[in-house]
């Protein structure tokens, strides 16, 4: 072995001729199957000097010439090389290597060639059989690679893919590659050029490609065109998007996408983007001149505007470790160009334009946020968006104490809403009529201070006392619901009509619980007991008051034993109510693991909250409007071999009949997954369903192998006997390609002739990008 110090640039130039050739992911990059196991590791100075050993070292005096012969092994700087034989000529300036060249850089891309012969400046020179693959699976190959003048590089019948060899069959040619006669890498332009390249599927050649300049790798952003894709659609005919990318400094770029559609003209759209220090934003833009208004249905915001826009920005920045600030904002010329026109990210049937303030800290949050609400739907005069709340603020702050308070732990809870509503939302039913949302302002403010504690008796029974203050204040503005078009709309309740109110809420509590385990020889069970007691007034103002957060409601298994069992701060519940249930675990050792609860909660005195006139008629139907409450329980059952079965029901207190049932039936193999789910409420006339809603819902895959495989589902409505919609698709996916094809019906509930049908097919490759027709079901990214 010897040891001789030589210049970096001589080994680490056996790397450019690889590195040099691997652009960022839209270039070109090809390696063949690098031999695993062939290089020891390197020294622990990677810095130090060069290491060199051999079989065998000569060193020339008269010819200046050294060799290195048998197991050539070097270490410089983090490179590790591996040749049959080296020489170098000191007097010609020319190192030669030859016979299973392999080379690793610090980065792990792994070089490979059968003869390298270039001059000691690395400004020329030629590689045979040479070989590349990088640590992400992205694989170069050539016949031979030369350089010229130290600035090009030219890769003769280059090969590129990031698929990974077959390992059974290594010759067998990959998923897909790119084959070009000649790459050629300008290290002054900084670019790489295909020339007569050719994509091939399985081997065989399927598209003949012009020839393209791509950057290279030392180019992280460089002005060019992106992927299109495509889109059918009725109204818009067939789309072809083209995307232009322009970088405009180190931290700020901009898109733009020109579509042009066969029926309704040319859509151009821009996106900005900026890095800051601390966050980043983007500014949106998207307008059209439709060609085709009167293809869209008459009377819709789709036909009555030509000239269609948009303005969208979104940002988030990090003010500190624990504040963030943020925006998601939309500004369109009428009620539905960004979801006609599918603009990503802003498409959806109601838009949230929203401003944010957040913090966290170790027992504490706040939250502002300010929200409006855009529905996107054909309807020219905005009518349903003018019924939507505008949330400004919207503030919750939580804390926790740092430390117990008289051996338990205090929480606050603090919630600020104030909403402003441009038009009245009444929705008439065959029972009431359901205000969801009345004209005006009305501010709230509640706060809420809980205590609690457990104990555990050396018996094992657990008691946790609940001790809670809660005091709400309402400043109001609100139209009165009986005065809404008189003798159109009437409100049972009694209704707070005035300009500012107060109500205060006190509750004692009591938790008890009593865990049992049971064990026998093959199996061990936890039979727990719960029952709570809660004690406080009635509530105040009981449906007098507006309801904008506390609309939703089911009473069911997971909502037993909440000691306020409304989802927001509008209701509060009142009275003294009892909840008692059965919790059981079993664990047996063949596998089978079982879950369940049952149980049922007492209005044991004062008045029912849910039983109160409400104005969008919450606790109608409920289960809770009794004294007595409907039964609800919930099970899960899970088997080893692949079978899941869930189900949740509430049973009618004095019938034991099924008013929800919510089931399913779930298989999970190797090749086979599948799902049946089973939904059926009865009505709720007055909140939620004039009729019995049932619904059966199906959704299978099939893997034909590790890489293909075919999956569809079906909901049908029991309730009126009609299919609502199926999908079946098919997907490939490997490591290097994510490809899928739908196809997607949807019928109106009320008429069954009325079908909508799409069909959406994506293909991704990896490294290089998506081609896109429509929209699929499946999803993936690499």
């Amino acid at each position: 072995m010897a040891r001789r110090k030589l210049s970096a640039y001589r080994l680490a130039g056996l790397l450019v001729l690889a590195t040099a050739l691997t652009p960022p992911g839209a270039g070109l990059h090809y390696s063949a199957v690098a031999q695993e196991g062939v290089l020891p590791e390197p020294p622990a100075d990677d810095q130090g000097p060069m290491l060199l050993s051999a079989n065998e070292l000569v060193y020339n005096h008269d010819t200046q010439q050294v060799y290195a012969l048998g197991g050539v092994q070097i270490y410089y700087a983090g490179y590790r090389m591996v040749a049959n034989k080296v020489e170098y000529d000191q007097k010609a300036g020319k190192l030669m290597a030859f016979g299973g060249i392999e080379v690793i850089d610090a980065d792990g891309n792994r070089l490979r060639a059968e003869k390298l012969d270039v001059t000691d400046d690395f400004a020329n020179g030629f590689l045979d059989a040479i070989s590349v693959r990088t640590p992400e699976d992205i694989a170069i190959a050539g016949e031979r690679a030369e350089r010229i003048d130290n600035d090009v590089m030219v890769l003769e019948n280059g090969v590129y893919t990031a698929c990974i060899p077959c390992a059974e069959n290594p010759e067998k040619p990959p998923f897909w590659q790119i084959r070009a006669q000649r790459v050629i890498q300008n290290g002054v332009e900084k670019t790489v050029r295909l020339e007569h390249p050719r994509f091939q599927l399985l081997g065989h050649t399927i598209a003949i490609l012009p020839t393209v300049t791509v950057p290279d790798a030392s180019v992280k952003r460089k002005r060019g065109f992106l992927f299109p894709s495509a889109t059918v659609e009725e109204n818009l005919g067939f789309g072809i998007s083209v995307p232009y990318y322009i970088p405009l400094g180190p931290s700020a770029d901009v898109t733009f996408t020109g579509t042009g559609y066969t029926q309704q003209g040319f859509l151009l759209e821009a996106e900005y983007r900026k890095r800051y220090r601390n966050g980043q934003h983007t500014l949106r833009m998207a307008g059209i001149d439709q060609l085709g208004s009167s293809r869209f249905p008459a009377g819709t915001s789709d036909a009555d505007n030509d000239l269609r826009g948009m303005v969208a920005s979104t940002g988030e920045f990090q003010i500190n470790p624990r504040w963030v600030f943020g925006w998601d904002v939309m500004v369109q010329s009428d009620t539905n160009f960004a979801r006609t026109y599918s603009i990503d990210g802003h498409d959806d049937r109601i838009f949230n334009n929203q401003v944010y303030l957040e913090g966290l800290g170790k027992r504490s949050s706040l939250s502002i946020k300010g929200n409006y609400f855009d529905v996107q739907d054909a309807n020219s005069q905005n009518a349903s968006e003018d019924e939507q709340a505008i949330v400004l603020p919207v503030i919750d702050y939580d804390y926790i104490a740092p430390r117990p308070f008289a051996g338990g732990e205090l929480s606050v809870t603090n919630n600020l809403t104030n909403i402003v509503r441009q038009k009245n939302d009444v929705v008439p039913t065959a029972v009431n009529d359901r205000f969801l949302g009345l004209q005006g302002n009305s501010t709230r403010l509640t706060s809420e201070v809980e205590w609690k504690k457990t104990f555990t008796t050396p018996q094992g029974l657990q008691l946790t006392p609940i001790l809670a203050a809660r005091a709400d204040g309402y400043l109001l503005n609100v139209d009165n619901p009986n005065q809404i078009a008189p003798g159109t709309y009437n409100y049972a309740g009694n209704f707070v009509d005035q300009d500012a109110a107060a109500r205060a809420m006190l509750t004692a509590g009591l938790e008890v619980k009593y865990p049992m385990l049971i064990t026998n020889g093959f199996s061990s069970h936890i039979v727990e007991p719960i029952g709570q007691i809660f004690v406080r007034p009635d509530e105040r103002y009981a449906g007098g008051l507006p309801n904008e957060d506390s609309q939703s409601f089911v009473f069911d298994a997971t909502t037993l034993f909440d000691r306020d069992k409304f989802s927001g701060y509008d209701r509060v519940e009142g009275g003294t109510r009892a909840n008692i249930g059965l919790r059981y675990r079993g664990v047996y050792d063949n596998g089978i693991m079982v879950d369940g609860l049952f149980g049922q909660s007492f209005q044991l005195a004062g008045a029912n909250s849910f039983a109160s006139p409400d104005l969008v008629g919450v606790g109608m139907e409920s289960g809770l409007e009794t004294e007595r409450s409907d039964y609800v329980g919930a099970a899960q059952i899970s088997f080893p071999f692949g079978i899941g079965l869930n189900g949740s029901a509430r049973f009618d207190e004095t019938d034991f009949s099924l008013q929800r049932t919510d089931a399913g039936i779930t298989y999970t193999s190797a090749r086979f997954d599948t799902a049946l789910d089973y939904t059926n409420v009865m009505a709720q006339p007055g909140y939620a369903y004039d009729e019995r809603n049932s619904e059966i819902k199906s959704t299978s895959t099939f893997r034909f192998n590790d890489n293909w495989g075919v999956s569809g589902s079906l909901t049908y409505d029991l309730s009126n006997n009609v299919l609502t919609r199926r999908w079946v698709g098919l997907t490939y996916e490997d490591i290097c390609t994510l490809f899928s094809i739908t196809y997607q019906e949807s019928w109106d509930t009320n008429d069954a002739k009325g079908v909508d049908w799409t069909i959406g097919a994506r293909l991704t490759l990896r490294t290089l990008g998506d081609i896109a027709i429509g929209s699929d079901s499946f999803g993936g990214s690499f």
